[in-house]
This record gives C-alpha cells, sequence and structure tokens, in this order.
C-alpha cells in the first residue's frame, strides 16, 4: 500500500504542484492530495480540510510537503501531523515532490530522506553556457565578436 502525500501551500502552489506531479505520474492520483491556503483562510478551516481528504484515502501513512515553515500552512500541517503516523517537511519544490511520488512505496522514514534529497540536489546554479561566455578558441577564422 503507498502513503498518501499531502501538499500544504500557499494558493495556488499545492494544486499547481500537484498538476506537475500528475503529469510525470498520472498513475499517482489517488494518493497525492493538495490543499490549497486561501489568504483569507482560517487555519481551523485549513486543518478541518485537511482531515476531511485524509479520511478519504487510503488508511496508509501520509508525507505531508508545505511550503514555507513558520507560516499558516506549516502551522497547520504541524497541527494535522501530531500523534498520526505522518511525517511533515517544509521548503517544498517539484524536485523533492518528484521524488517523493517515485518512493511513495517506501517507509516514511525512508521518504524524508528521500524527499530531503530530492529537494536539495534539485537545487543547483546552471552554468551559462552563451557563446560571449566561452572561452575563445586560437586561430578559429569563424570567430565574430557579436552580441546575441
Amino acid at each position: 500500500m503507498s502513503n498518501n502525500i499531502l501538499l500544504i501551500a500557499h494558493a495556488p502552489l499545492a494544486h499547481a504542484l500537484r498538476q506537475c506531479a500528475l503529469h510525470v505520474y498520472p498513475e499517482c492520483a489517488e494518493e497525492v492530495i493538495a490543499i490549497d491556503v486561501a489568504p483569507n483562510a482560517s487555519p481551523e478551516e485549513t486543518l478541518a480540510s485537511a482531515r476531511l481528504a485524509l479520511s478519504q484515502r487510503n488508511q496508509a501513512g501520509t508525507m505531508v510537503l508545505t511550503d514555507v515553515f513558520g507560516a499558516t500552512p506549516a502551522n497547520v500541517a504541524q497541527k494535522l501531523v501530531d500523534g498520526v503516523n505522518a511525517k511533515l517537511v517544509a521548503g517544498v519544490n517539484l524536485p523533492m515532490l518528484l521524488r517523493t511520488v517515485c518512493y511513495r512505496h517506501e517507509s516514511l522514514d525512508a521518504l524524508v530522506t528521500r524527499a530531503l534529497a530530492g529537494g536539495a540536489q534539485g537545487v543547483m546554479q546552471v552554468a551559462i553556457t552563451a557563446p560571449q561566455n566561452q572561452a575563445r578558441r586560437q586561430n578559429d577564422p569563424n570567430t565574430h565578436d557579436h552580441q546575441q
């Protein structure tokens, strides 16, 4: 049985991340749940929505991913996971979510490790490869000085 993955984030991030995950893993629609927290939603209302969404899913564990630690979605998520078979990770990004979905059959402890690794490994500086930033080849008659 797969773990549930619950996204709780500022609107519209949770649903947008879910749609991205379903693009790559369409078979995970039942396990990935998104709760967007509207600016005017009370924490109690959001907590009730999250509890209702989870009550309608399988009884496996739940991996909860939220966007910003200390913000309303994360605070609600902390209350949600208290005393239940769930783990919470803040700072969700798409690489973290994809890694979590890919390994959703593993234990919750293993899933936390996978999520953290996916999130961290998905953030990197990308080298600039534009021609004007490349080292010039010596004795190349086709070298032109122009802007792109």
